[in-house]
Protein backbone atom coordinates (compact mmCIF):
# COMPACT_ATOMS: atom_id res chain seq x y z
CA UNK A 1 0.00 0.00 0.00
CA UNK A 2 1.41 3.52 -0.61
CA UNK A 3 0.09 6.58 1.33
CA UNK A 4 0.44 10.07 0.87
CA UNK A 5 1.72 13.11 2.53
CA UNK A 6 -1.43 13.80 5.23
CA UNK A 7 -2.30 10.05 4.97
CA UNK A 8 -3.81 8.39 8.06
CA UNK A 9 -4.14 4.51 8.04
CA UNK A 10 -4.96 2.16 11.56
CA UNK A 11 -1.98 -0.41 11.54
CA UNK A 12 -4.61 -3.19 12.19
CA UNK A 13 -5.78 -2.63 8.54
CA UNK A 14 -2.40 -2.90 7.47
CA UNK A 15 -2.36 -6.04 9.15
CA UNK A 16 0.30 -5.30 11.43
CA UNK A 17 -1.46 -5.32 14.97
CA UNK A 18 0.50 -6.98 17.20
CA UNK A 19 3.74 -7.53 15.13
CA UNK A 20 7.10 -6.50 14.91
CA UNK A 21 7.73 -5.01 12.09
CA UNK A 22 10.63 -2.44 9.93
CA UNK A 23 10.88 1.01 8.82
CA UNK A 24 13.66 2.00 6.34
CA UNK A 25 14.20 5.52 4.99
CA UNK A 26 16.25 5.76 2.17
CA UNK A 27 17.26 9.15 1.40
CA UNK A 28 18.37 11.16 -2.31
CA UNK A 29 20.55 13.78 -0.30
CA UNK A 30 23.71 13.94 -2.96
CA UNK A 31 26.26 16.13 -0.46
CA UNK A 32 24.26 16.41 2.43
CA UNK A 33 24.76 14.45 5.93
CA UNK A 34 21.32 13.02 6.93
CA UNK A 35 20.83 11.50 10.65
CA UNK A 36 17.17 9.70 11.00
CA UNK A 37 15.72 9.51 14.65
CA UNK A 38 12.77 7.91 16.58
CA UNK A 39 10.99 10.21 19.17
CA UNK A 40 9.11 7.94 21.51
CA UNK A 41 6.47 10.78 23.12
CA UNK A 42 4.07 10.61 26.02
CA UNK A 43 0.28 11.74 25.73
CA UNK A 44 1.42 15.50 25.54
CA UNK A 45 3.40 15.50 23.10
CA UNK A 46 6.76 15.76 24.72
CA UNK A 47 9.97 13.55 25.32
CA UNK A 48 9.40 13.05 28.89
CA UNK A 49 12.05 9.90 28.62
CA UNK A 50 15.18 10.97 27.20
CA UNK A 51 16.45 7.40 26.95
CA UNK A 52 12.58 7.08 23.95
CA UNK A 53 15.08 9.04 21.80
CA UNK A 54 16.09 6.36 19.41
CA UNK A 55 19.05 6.99 16.96
CA UNK A 56 22.98 6.63 15.79
CA UNK A 57 23.97 7.52 19.77
CA UNK A 58 21.50 5.46 21.56
CA UNK A 59 20.53 2.41 19.38
CA UNK A 60 17.38 1.35 21.56
CA UNK A 61 14.89 2.26 24.08
CA UNK A 62 15.35 0.61 27.50
CA UNK A 63 11.65 -1.79 26.91
CA UNK A 64 13.58 -2.79 23.71
CA UNK A 65 10.23 -1.55 21.70
CA UNK A 66 12.07 0.44 18.95
CA UNK A 67 15.57 0.03 18.00
CA UNK A 68 18.22 0.57 15.07
CA UNK A 69 17.95 -1.19 11.80
CA UNK A 70 20.41 -0.83 9.42
CA UNK A 71 22.40 2.72 8.74
CA UNK A 72 18.65 4.56 8.47
CA UNK A 73 15.83 2.48 9.34
CA UNK A 74 14.35 1.16 12.95
CA UNK A 75 12.84 -1.95 14.44
CA UNK A 76 9.37 -1.78 15.98
CA UNK A 77 7.78 -4.25 18.52
CA UNK A 78 4.81 -1.50 19.81
CA UNK A 79 3.63 -4.30 22.57
CA UNK A 80 6.98 -3.45 24.56
CA UNK A 81 6.28 0.06 24.79
CA UNK A 82 5.13 1.23 28.14
CA UNK A 83 1.51 2.90 28.75
CA UNK A 84 3.54 6.08 29.13
CA UNK A 85 4.71 6.23 25.43
CA UNK A 86 1.81 7.06 23.42
CA UNK A 87 3.22 8.34 19.90
CA UNK A 88 6.40 7.51 17.78
CA UNK A 89 7.43 10.18 15.09
CA UNK A 90 10.36 8.90 12.81
CA UNK A 91 12.38 12.24 11.84
CA UNK A 92 15.49 13.39 9.32
CA UNK A 93 17.46 16.22 10.19
CA UNK A 94 20.81 17.73 8.46
CA UNK A 95 24.09 17.67 10.37
CA UNK A 96 25.84 20.54 8.05
CA UNK A 97 25.00 22.24 5.20
CA UNK A 98 22.25 21.84 3.05
CA UNK A 99 18.25 22.22 3.25
CA UNK A 100 15.83 19.82 2.76
CA UNK A 101 14.52 21.68 -0.74
CA UNK A 102 17.72 19.54 -1.56
CA UNK A 103 16.06 16.00 -1.23
CA UNK A 104 15.61 14.44 -4.31
CA UNK A 105 13.37 11.39 -4.87
CA UNK A 106 13.29 9.34 -1.45
CA UNK A 107 10.86 7.13 0.68
CA UNK A 108 10.38 5.01 3.56
CA UNK A 109 9.10 1.40 3.60
CA UNK A 110 7.49 -0.16 6.47
CA UNK A 111 7.83 -4.37 6.15
CA UNK A 112 7.84 -7.77 7.94
CA UNK A 113 10.19 -10.19 6.91
CA UNK A 114 10.49 -9.78 2.95
CA UNK A 115 7.33 -8.59 2.56
CA UNK A 116 6.87 -4.78 1.64
CA UNK A 117 3.37 -3.36 3.66
CA UNK A 118 3.85 0.08 3.25
CA UNK A 119 5.81 2.59 1.18
CA UNK A 120 5.50 6.43 1.55
CA UNK A 121 7.39 8.42 -1.10
CA UNK A 122 8.99 11.71 -0.77
CA UNK A 123 11.27 14.70 -1.67
CA UNK A 124 12.10 18.12 -1.00
CA UNK A 125 9.85 19.83 -3.64
CA UNK A 126 7.46 20.61 -0.65
CA UNK A 127 9.95 21.88 1.80
CA UNK A 128 11.88 25.26 1.25
CA UNK A 129 14.70 26.20 4.07
CA UNK A 130 13.88 23.62 6.60
CA UNK A 131 16.63 21.92 7.87
CA UNK A 132 14.87 19.02 9.45
CA UNK A 133 11.42 16.93 8.71
CA UNK A 134 8.94 14.85 11.01
CA UNK A 135 8.26 12.36 8.58
CA UNK A 136 6.31 9.56 10.06
CA UNK A 137 4.06 9.36 13.02
CA UNK A 138 3.34 6.23 14.58
CA UNK A 139 0.62 7.42 17.18
CA UNK A 140 -2.55 5.65 19.93
CA UNK A 141 -5.94 6.58 19.51
CA UNK A 142 -8.63 5.02 21.50
CA UNK A 143 -6.40 2.14 22.42
CA UNK A 144 -5.65 0.90 18.66
CA UNK A 145 -2.27 2.10 16.62
CA UNK A 146 -1.88 4.45 13.35
CA UNK A 147 -0.31 5.79 10.91
CA UNK A 148 0.26 9.45 9.69
CA UNK A 149 2.69 10.60 6.73
CA UNK A 150 3.34 13.78 8.49
CA UNK A 151 5.87 15.28 6.43
CA UNK A 152 5.88 18.29 7.75
CA UNK A 153 9.16 20.20 7.58
CA UNK A 154 10.65 21.85 10.64
CA UNK A 155 13.56 24.85 11.07
CA UNK A 156 16.70 23.52 12.51
CA UNK A 157 18.42 20.50 12.98
CA UNK A 158 18.71 17.29 15.23
CA UNK A 159 19.16 19.53 18.99
CA UNK A 160 16.46 21.97 17.52
CA UNK A 161 14.11 19.07 17.02
CA UNK A 162 14.99 17.37 20.63
CA UNK A 163 14.24 20.79 22.50
CA UNK A 164 11.07 21.05 20.28
CA UNK A 165 9.90 18.15 22.09
CA UNK A 166 10.07 18.86 25.48
CA UNK A 167 14.19 17.23 25.72
CA UNK A 168 17.34 19.00 26.94
CA UNK A 169 20.49 19.31 24.64
CA UNK A 170 23.89 19.45 26.29
CA UNK A 171 26.51 22.41 25.76
CA UNK A 172 29.17 21.73 24.36
CA UNK A 173 31.98 20.76 26.70
CA UNK A 174 35.94 21.19 26.93
CA UNK A 175 37.38 18.21 24.29
CA UNK A 176 39.74 16.05 27.36
CA UNK A 177 41.57 13.43 26.14
CA UNK A 178 39.94 9.70 27.69
CA UNK A 179 41.40 6.27 27.16
CA UNK A 180 37.21 5.19 27.37
CA UNK A 181 34.30 6.76 27.92
CA UNK A 182 33.08 7.38 31.65
CA UNK A 183 29.98 8.21 33.35
CA UNK A 184 29.80 11.46 34.58
CA UNK A 185 30.52 11.60 38.43
CA UNK A 186 27.09 13.57 38.82
CA UNK A 187 25.38 10.82 36.80
CA UNK A 188 27.40 8.39 39.15
CA UNK A 189 26.46 10.24 42.48
CA UNK A 190 22.70 10.40 40.70
CA UNK A 191 22.78 6.56 40.59
CA UNK A 192 23.94 5.47 43.25
CA UNK A 193 21.19 7.37 45.22
CA UNK A 194 18.62 5.62 43.65
CA UNK A 195 19.73 2.59 44.45
CA UNK A 196 19.64 3.64 48.22
CA UNK A 197 16.06 4.81 47.39
CA UNK A 198 14.69 2.20 45.13
CA UNK A 199 16.60 -0.71 45.73
CA UNK A 200 17.97 -0.67 49.37
CA UNK A 201 19.30 -4.17 49.40
CA UNK A 202 21.50 -3.72 46.31
CA UNK A 203 23.45 -1.18 47.88
CA UNK A 204 25.98 -4.11 49.64
CA UNK A 205 25.85 -5.65 46.24
CA UNK A 206 26.76 -2.52 44.37
CA UNK A 207 29.95 -1.67 46.69
CA UNK A 208 31.24 -5.20 46.32
CA UNK A 209 31.13 -5.28 42.84
CA UNK A 210 33.26 -1.62 42.86
CA UNK A 211 35.99 -3.38 44.63
CA UNK A 212 35.98 -6.19 42.52
CA UNK A 213 36.54 -3.83 39.31
CA UNK A 214 38.91 -1.83 41.26
CA UNK A 215 41.25 -4.89 41.82
CA UNK A 216 41.59 -5.19 38.20
CA UNK A 217 41.45 -1.91 36.89
CA UNK A 218 37.86 -1.44 35.90
CA UNK A 219 36.61 0.84 38.26
CA UNK A 220 35.85 3.70 35.45
CA UNK A 221 34.89 1.53 32.66
CA UNK A 222 31.72 1.40 30.78
CA UNK A 223 29.80 -1.28 29.30
CA UNK A 224 26.25 -2.65 28.56
CA UNK A 225 25.16 -5.54 31.05
CA UNK A 226 23.10 -8.12 29.61
CA UNK A 227 21.86 -11.21 31.90
CA UNK A 228 20.99 -14.43 29.74
CA UNK A 229 18.77 -17.26 31.56
CA UNK A 230 17.86 -20.43 30.49
CA UNK A 231 14.44 -21.31 30.68
CA UNK A 232 14.55 -25.01 29.80
CA UNK A 233 11.88 -27.25 32.06
CA UNK A 234 15.21 -28.71 33.96
CA UNK A 235 15.47 -25.11 35.73
CA UNK A 236 11.99 -25.26 37.49
CA UNK A 237 13.87 -25.66 41.29
CA UNK A 238 16.40 -23.22 40.75
CA UNK A 239 13.62 -20.57 40.28
CA UNK A 240 11.12 -21.88 42.67
CA UNK A 241 13.74 -21.66 45.31
CA UNK A 242 14.08 -18.21 44.47
CA UNK A 243 18.05 -18.62 43.66
CA UNK A 244 17.88 -17.02 40.08
CA UNK A 245 16.15 -13.98 41.37
CA UNK A 246 18.80 -13.78 43.56
CA UNK A 247 21.94 -14.31 41.35
CA UNK A 248 20.10 -11.73 38.38
CA UNK A 249 19.69 -8.93 41.19
CA UNK A 250 23.96 -9.44 41.52
CA UNK A 251 23.67 -9.14 38.35
CA UNK A 252 21.90 -6.03 37.99
CA UNK A 253 24.53 -4.47 41.01
CA UNK A 254 27.53 -5.38 38.86
CA UNK A 255 25.57 -3.67 35.69
CA UNK A 256 24.95 -0.64 37.96
CA UNK A 257 29.01 -0.09 38.08
CA UNK A 258 29.09 -0.92 34.34
CA UNK A 259 26.31 1.30 33.33
CA UNK A 260 24.77 4.76 35.14
CA UNK A 261 20.85 4.20 34.22
CA UNK A 262 20.25 1.13 36.70
CA UNK A 263 18.85 -1.28 34.35
CA UNK A 264 20.52 -4.08 32.45
CA UNK A 265 18.86 -6.00 29.29
CA UNK A 266 17.45 -9.98 29.44
CA UNK A 267 17.32 -12.34 27.17
CA UNK A 268 15.38 -16.21 27.86
CA UNK A 269 15.89 -19.30 25.90
CA UNK A 270 14.82 -22.67 25.68
CA UNK A 271 13.01 -24.37 22.49
CA UNK A 272 12.78 -20.53 21.59
CA UNK A 273 14.26 -16.98 22.48
CA UNK A 274 12.45 -14.22 24.45
CA UNK A 275 13.44 -10.50 24.93
CA UNK A 276 11.56 -9.35 27.86
CA UNK A 277 11.98 -5.94 29.22
CA UNK A 278 14.96 -5.08 30.95
CA UNK A 279 15.57 -5.31 34.85
CA UNK A 280 15.59 -2.14 36.27
CA UNK A 281 16.24 -0.93 39.99
CA UNK A 282 12.55 0.00 39.85
CA UNK A 283 11.16 -3.70 38.83
CA UNK A 284 13.92 -6.22 40.55
CA UNK A 285 12.47 -6.89 43.70
CA UNK A 286 9.97 -9.86 41.74
CA UNK A 287 11.88 -9.48 38.49
CA UNK A 288 12.12 -13.21 37.76
CA UNK A 289 8.81 -14.28 39.01
CA UNK A 290 6.76 -11.87 37.66
CA UNK A 291 8.88 -13.32 33.96
CA UNK A 292 7.94 -16.97 34.55
CA UNK A 293 4.46 -15.68 34.33
CA UNK A 294 4.58 -14.09 31.00
CA UNK A 295 7.43 -17.03 29.91
CA UNK A 296 6.43 -20.39 31.26
CA UNK A 297 9.16 -22.99 31.20
CA UNK A 298 10.05 -24.77 28.08
CA UNK A 299 11.61 -27.83 26.55
CA UNK A 300 14.85 -28.16 24.62
CA UNK A 301 17.92 -25.14 25.41
CA UNK A 302 19.74 -23.77 22.02
CA UNK A 303 22.64 -21.48 23.19
CA UNK A 304 23.05 -20.81 19.50
CA UNK A 305 19.26 -19.20 18.99
CA UNK A 306 20.42 -16.70 21.97
CA UNK A 307 23.42 -15.80 20.71
CA UNK A 308 22.24 -14.96 17.58
CA UNK A 309 19.31 -12.60 19.32
CA UNK A 310 21.84 -11.25 21.51
CA UNK A 311 23.79 -10.04 18.35
CA UNK A 312 21.21 -9.05 16.26
CA UNK A 313 20.06 -6.77 19.09
CA UNK A 314 23.25 -4.96 19.73
CA UNK A 315 24.83 -5.13 16.68
CA UNK A 316 21.92 -5.73 14.09
CA UNK A 317 22.54 -9.43 12.87
CA UNK A 318 25.12 -8.99 10.00
CA UNK A 319 28.44 -10.80 10.13
CA UNK A 320 31.77 -8.59 9.36
CA UNK A 321 32.79 -9.80 5.73
CA UNK A 322 36.18 -10.41 6.08
CA UNK A 323 38.30 -12.73 8.42
CA UNK A 324 39.86 -10.04 10.36
CA UNK A 325 36.94 -7.52 9.81
CA UNK A 326 35.57 -5.81 12.90
CA UNK A 327 32.37 -3.99 14.68
CA UNK A 328 32.99 -1.07 16.38
CA UNK A 329 30.51 0.69 19.17
CA UNK A 330 30.70 3.33 21.83
CA UNK A 331 30.75 0.74 25.03
CA UNK A 332 31.01 -2.97 25.04
CA UNK A 333 28.58 -5.70 26.00
CA UNK A 334 29.32 -8.21 29.13
CA UNK A 335 27.06 -10.79 29.07
CA UNK A 336 26.26 -13.10 31.66
CA UNK A 337 24.82 -16.95 30.06
CA UNK A 338 23.22 -19.26 32.87
CA UNK A 339 22.31 -22.83 32.05
CA UNK A 340 21.87 -25.91 33.37
CA UNK A 341 22.38 -28.16 30.70
CA UNK A 342 24.20 -28.59 27.48
CA UNK A 343 22.82 -27.26 24.39
CA UNK A 344 20.83 -29.24 21.03
CA UNK A 345 22.44 -26.42 18.39
CA UNK A 346 25.69 -26.93 19.04
CA UNK A 347 27.06 -26.38 15.21
CA UNK A 348 24.98 -23.12 15.46
CA UNK A 349 26.23 -21.98 18.72
CA UNK A 350 30.31 -22.04 18.17
CA UNK A 351 29.26 -20.12 14.24
CA UNK A 352 27.41 -17.62 16.23
CA UNK A 353 29.95 -17.40 18.77
CA UNK A 354 33.33 -17.44 16.46
CA UNK A 355 30.98 -14.52 14.39
CA UNK A 356 30.70 -12.68 17.62
CA UNK A 357 34.58 -12.76 18.21
CA UNK A 358 34.70 -9.80 16.04
CA UNK A 359 32.36 -7.46 17.95
CA UNK A 360 32.63 -5.76 20.81
CA UNK A 361 30.61 -9.00 23.01
CA UNK A 362 32.33 -10.67 26.28
CA UNK A 363 30.57 -14.05 27.35
CA UNK A 364 30.60 -15.42 30.40
CA UNK A 365 29.03 -18.92 30.53
CA UNK A 366 27.89 -20.21 34.29
CA UNK A 367 26.87 -23.70 34.05
CA UNK A 368 24.81 -25.06 36.99
CA UNK A 369 25.48 -28.52 37.85
CA UNK A 370 27.94 -30.64 39.92
CA UNK A 371 30.79 -29.91 38.44
CA UNK A 372 33.47 -27.13 39.49
CA UNK A 373 35.74 -26.60 36.36
CA UNK A 374 37.47 -23.05 35.45
CA UNK A 375 40.68 -21.70 34.37
CA UNK A 376 41.19 -19.57 37.06
CA UNK A 377 43.06 -21.71 39.14
CA UNK A 378 43.11 -19.37 42.10
CA UNK A 379 39.29 -19.21 42.74
CA UNK A 380 38.14 -22.99 41.85
CA UNK A 381 39.40 -26.03 41.76
CA UNK A 382 39.61 -28.68 39.07
CA UNK A 383 37.52 -31.94 38.93
CA UNK A 384 35.64 -33.67 36.21
CA UNK A 385 33.12 -30.92 34.09
CA UNK A 386 29.30 -31.63 34.17
CA UNK A 387 29.63 -28.90 30.80
CA UNK A 388 32.20 -30.62 28.63
CA UNK A 389 30.48 -27.98 25.73
CA UNK A 390 30.67 -25.24 27.41
CA UNK A 391 34.20 -25.72 28.23
CA UNK A 392 34.66 -26.31 24.01
CA UNK A 393 33.53 -23.13 23.41
CA UNK A 394 35.83 -21.79 26.43
CA UNK A 395 38.59 -22.71 24.16
CA UNK A 396 37.30 -22.32 20.93
CA UNK A 397 38.81 -22.41 17.42
CA UNK A 398 38.64 -19.79 15.03
CA UNK A 399 38.10 -16.59 16.81
CA UNK A 400 39.52 -13.66 16.02
CA UNK A 401 40.21 -12.98 20.10
CA UNK A 402 39.15 -15.11 22.96
CA UNK A 403 35.39 -13.77 23.91
CA UNK A 404 34.32 -16.16 26.24
CA UNK A 405 34.81 -17.45 29.77
CA UNK A 406 33.68 -20.31 31.21
CA UNK A 407 33.02 -21.78 34.97
CA UNK A 408 30.60 -23.85 36.69
CA UNK A 409 29.12 -24.37 40.30
CA UNK A 410 26.78 -26.29 42.10
CA UNK A 411 23.92 -23.76 42.63
CA UNK A 412 23.95 -20.23 41.88
CA UNK A 413 24.74 -19.24 45.18
CA UNK A 414 27.75 -21.36 45.57
CA UNK A 415 30.44 -18.36 46.25
CA UNK A 416 29.91 -15.18 48.05
CA UNK A 417 29.24 -11.99 46.64
CA UNK A 418 32.48 -10.88 46.65
CA UNK A 419 34.29 -14.13 45.42
CA UNK A 420 31.67 -14.05 42.37
CA UNK A 421 32.52 -10.47 41.38
CA UNK A 422 36.24 -11.89 41.16
CA UNK A 423 35.41 -14.44 39.50
CA UNK A 424 32.82 -12.35 36.75
CA UNK A 425 36.12 -10.70 36.36
CA UNK A 426 38.83 -13.76 35.75
CA UNK A 427 39.01 -13.20 31.86
CA UNK A 428 37.07 -9.91 30.96
CA UNK A 429 40.09 -7.63 32.03
CA UNK A 430 42.12 -9.35 29.16
CA UNK A 431 39.46 -9.28 26.48
CA UNK A 432 39.01 -5.35 27.30
CA UNK A 433 42.36 -4.43 27.20
CA UNK A 434 42.85 -7.04 23.38
CA UNK A 435 39.24 -5.40 22.12
CA UNK A 436 39.89 -1.79 22.89
CA UNK A 437 43.11 -2.87 21.25
CA UNK A 438 41.45 -4.18 17.86
CA UNK A 439 39.62 -0.29 17.45
CA UNK A 440 36.28 -2.33 18.68
CA UNK A 441 35.48 0.55 20.84
CA UNK A 442 37.36 3.52 22.53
Amino acid sequence: MEIARGQRVKLQDLGLAGKPFVLEVKLAGSGMTLDVACFGLDVHRRLSDERYLTFFNQPATPCGGVRTHGDRGFAFELDRLPAAVDALVVTIAIDGAGTMANLGASMAQISTGSSEVVLHRFDGGVFAAERAVMLLEIYRKDGIWRLNAVGQGFNGGLDALIVHFGGAVAEPAPVTPVTAPVPAASSRISLDKRVEKEAPRLVSLVKKAKVSLEKVGLSDHQARVCLCLDISGSMDKLYKSGAVQQFAERILALGCRFDDDGAIDVFLFGKNVHHPEPMTLANCQAYVSALLRKHPLEGDTRYGRAIEAIRDFYFGGAVPSGPNQIRTAETPVYVMFVTDGSTSDMGVTECQLRGSSHEPIFWQFMGIGKGRKSKNKRLLSFSDSDFPFLEKLDELSGRLIDNANYFSVSSPDEHSDDSLYDLLMAEYPEWVKQARGLGMFR
